[in-house]
């Protein structure tokens, strides 16, 4: 049997596992959705016939994010590789329920359906579409789905850097661009939530006493915007700015929540810095500023064992007659961190998809064979 036919035989019970996965609302810190969710991934990787492990992970309070699951698997050849995806999304409890998993003029729809469970579920498939070809030319095979990507992986950053270290290639299972692209780079992120700590007074009465956080937000949120543009490719964007609770009163506190893209390490820590100096700047008087960094996760500038990756898999594709081509997107994802350990990185290696994040999130499901297929000539490719 040929990776192309397995694939194929594969795709009923990928569909059948993606409804019943999609129908588990598993938004990151959703524990006991989470739970559900490894429950049954890590029932399918033993099934399939991989060592499997259930890793619990936590956030830096110690308070539990869900588990990651690690499944492996032995074969004939020497390279280790790993491919990585997550379980966690973006949506509320009640998502699930209130748009369930349907397939839809060749489209399937439901919350995670693209991002990440359809990836997921596509390395699974490429796994068994291998052990069905007999092709385990590979030293080790190693899936792992992590529970918390979606708030930038803060519990699973040790475990990603230590398997990185330990494999020779890294395929990312974040799903293909709309027009089919996979992905060679990414912006790296960072939250920056800036507090400002001021003095209440009464509005009235006395607003002279008062030391106003609500101005001194309105100003730096000006400041911050006024970053664009300073480096090329870089987006400060203030998304979040709450101050005050009473018209009465002057704000004794305000907070800004930023959002910080670049795709170059040395303008990400430029950017970085001027944020930094900008908040801590004095834009009203006896307000002062604390600055936190939220999981920072640095640019994936893409490197030499990317671009031979891609060469790989354009290799792979024009034998399965899927066009292979890369992108590099704003967005960020796990494949950051595992570049940032120095392993080859490719991602993007999932179906076909797009609505990221939204309630129109789809999964083209003529797309899901394919790129199963090319998924597993490409692990068939470096292990050779």
């Amino acid at each position: 049997m040929n990776l192309r036919d397995a694939a194929w035989q594969r795709q009923p019970a990928y569909l059948q596992r993606l409804g019943r996965m999609v129908n588990i609302d598993s938004g990151s810190r959703d524990v006991t959705g989470l739970h559900r969710v490894a429950d049954l991934l890590a029932a399918w990787t033993d099934k399939a016939g991989l060592e499997t492990r259930r890793i619990p992970v936590h956030d830096a309070a110690g308070a539990p994010l869900g588990d990651a699951v690690l499944a492996r698997i032995r074969g004939t050849g020497t390279r280790r590789v790993l491919l990585a995806g997550h379980l966690d999304t973006v949506f509320p409890t009640g998502t699930a329920a209130a748009r369930p998993f349907r397939v839809d003029e060749g489209r399937a729809y439901g919350p995670g359906v693209c991002d990440d469970k359809g990836g997921v579920l596509a390395g699974l498939a490429a796994i068994e579409s291998l052990l069905l070809c007999g092709r385990t030319s590979f030293g080790e095979l190693v899936l792992l789905a992590t529970p918390d990507e979606e708030i930038g992986s803060v519990g699973s950053r040790t475990l990603l850097d230590r398997l990185a270290r330990e494999t020779d290639v890294a395929l990312c299972l974040e799903c293909a661009r709309e027009n089919g692209d996979l992905v060679s780079a990414r912006k790296g992120v960072a939250d920056i939530e800036v507090t400002l700590h001021g003095r209440a007074a009464h509005a009235g009465i006395e607003p002279e006493r008062g030391a106003h956080a609500a101005l001194a937000a309105a100003r730096l949120t000006i400041a911050l915007q006024e970053l664009n543009g300073r480096w090329p490719s870089v987006t400060v964007n203030v998304g979040v700015l709450q101050a005050g609770e009473r018209a009465n009163v002057v704000p004794e506190q305000a907070t800004l929540v930023v959002d910080l893209r670049a795709d170059r390490t040395d303008a990400f820590e430029q950017a970085l810095a001027a944020i930094t100096a900008a908040a801590h700047e004095p834009r009203v008087p006896g307000v002062s500023a604390v600055v936190s960094v939220i999981a920072p996760t640095p640019p994936w500038e893409g490197a030499a064992g990317t671009d031979e990756l891609m060469k790989l898999a354009a290799q792979v594709g024009a034998e399965l007659d899927v066009p292979v081509q890369a992108a590099a997107t704003g967005g960020c994802a796990d494949a950051n961190l595992l570049a940032a350990a120095g392993v080859p990185v490719l991602d993007g290696l999932g179906p076909v998809g797009g609505d990221d994040h939204g309630a129109a999130e789809w999964l083209d499901v003529a797309s899901v064979a394919p790129r199963v297929a090319l998924l597993a000539g490409l692990v068939d490719a470096v292990a050779s």
